[in-house]
């Protein structure tokens, strides 16, 4: 997701101002982790010893104040978590790379950024340990090609929190942090003041009411909940980019919103089959199908390449199909006709998963258009809704003809195209502290 300022900021070398911006963040972290002593060495390694264990202290206490923030806005509606970015889950190699960084913390008293910190205020100790980290990247990038495939697949989860761990609303996993945490720091300064001999004493007292803030601030959280699907549909908003004829005579394009109402109505996500079936060829973009009938109906006929996910469970996918959105994916949802589609279409778009379309008439519609030569399949004259309005001789499921319409015959196949890619997830990764 983008640093959700308005768009003026957004970054441009023609605009100056996003690089200040930038400048001062970067300035304002480097300047609290001097300020917190992350840039000694000997303080950073001292938590291995349990003589002072600042830099836990500081590290949890801005993780779970960035994380209560994040839920509560989340839950007041200002923020869509599903549109913050990740980072996937590698746990085989999460694991050791974690045990090398830990060696390395632990030897040369540095993480990366602290190192950063160090190096800049003059330190000999974190110019080495900077350096290092660059020849570890050099050797990194020299024999990664031996190991690419263990460490891009092996114990891959995709985008996993612990929500989907837990089965936890978020509200409940953000109290259960800062309770981990509340006690991690009562547990820290006791192994202070026993093995560092530190006075407790002398600490400040604020830190008692800080405390005490935090959790009543992760209870309002957990209070407040997260948004339902349908007050997220609400929100939810289709970009498109339509021609306009400006004053001079030119025609520019310009974006327009809707609400996922609007687009509905207007029909700007109902594609043709003719559309869906010259996607399937498209090697530009990543389509997934997605059939929501009953496995019966699925078994009898679907689309070659449809993946059935009945309605009732479409829900408990999300997780999955945020976590391999990419840029260039296009979703379609099917049904036999339209309106359990537009039902799917809405929980989709509510839960903020990108570039998703409805296939217009529905399995129905796909046979009528490319199945009307098919002596297998007969129509049937009387049937309702969202019921399959043809006679299989048996469940052949993808094996039919019209399942996949020949490309040459289909070649010059006309249709008004509707699909437009809105991309919304900027995969920009994460970094230590």
């Amino acid at each position: 997701m983008n640093f959700p300022l308005p768009s003026f900021l957004a970054v441009s070398a023609s605009n100056p101002w996003t690089y200040v911006l930038f400048a001062v963040i970067g300035f304002a972290f480097g300047f609290t982790l001097e300020m917190s002593g992350f840039g000694n060495s000997r303080k950073l390694a001292a938590q291995f010893y349990f003589t002072d264990l600042t830099v836990l202290k500081v590290m949890f206490t801005a993780i779970v104040v960035a994380m209560t923030l994040t839920f509560g806005a989340v839950g007041l509606g200002l923020l869509d978590f599903s549109q913050v970015w990740v980072n996937p889950t590698y746990l085989s190699s999460g694991i050791l790379g974690g045990l090398i960084m830990g060696v390395g913390f632990i030897i040369g008293g540095f993480c990366p950024t602290t190192s950063l910190a160090s190096a800049s205020t003059g330190k000999i100790d974190g110019m080495f340990f900077v350096g290092g980290g660059f020849i570890g990247a050099f050797l990194f990038g020299e024999t990664e090609k031996y190991f690419t495939d263990w460490y891009n697949n092996a114990g891959y989860y995709g985008r996993l929190t612990l929500m989907d761990v837990f089965h936890l609303p978020s509200g409940v996993i953000v109290l259960l942090v800062v309770l981990m945490a509340l006690f991690m720091f009562w547990g820290a300064e006791q192994l202070e003041r026993i093995v560092g001999k530190k006075d407790l004493t002398r600490e400040p007292k604020q830190r008692v009411y800080a405390a005490g803030g935090l959790f009543l601030l992760a209870l309002t959280v957990a209070l407040i909940g997260t948004p339902s699907t349908e007050a997220k549909y609400t929100q939810a908003t289709i970009a498109r980019t339509v021609q306009e004829t400006q004053a001079d005579g030119q025609v520019k394009d310009v974006q327009v919103k809707y609400s996922a109402d609007e687009a509905l109505a207007q029909r700007l996500v109902q594609i043709t089959p003719a559309e869906l079936f010259k996607t399937r060829y498209d090697q530009k973009v990543i389509l997934t199908m997605i059939d929501i009938r009953p496995e019966a109906d699925y078994n009898l006929f679907h689309v070659r390449g449809a993946q059935n996910l009945p309605l009732a469970d479409l829900k408990t996918h999300v997780p999955a199909l945020l976590a391999t959105a990419a840029p260039n994916a296009i979703y379609v949802v099917m049904s036999n006709d339209e309106s359990l589609a537009t039902q799917a279409w809405k929980l989709l778009t509510a839960e903020s998963i990108p570039n998703v379309y409805i296939l217009e008439g529905g399995i129905n519609n796909w046979i009528s258009f490319f199945g009307e030569t098919d002596p297998e399949i007969l129509p049937i004259s009387a049937a309702l809704d969202e019921q399959l309005k043809f006679k299989f001789p048996a469940a052949l499921g993808d094996r039919y003809e019209c399942a996949d319409p020949s490309p040459i015959e289909n070649e010059k196949i006309e249709f008004t195209p509707k699909i437009q890619l809105q991309i919304k997830r900027d995969k920009s990764g994460g970094g230590c502290g």
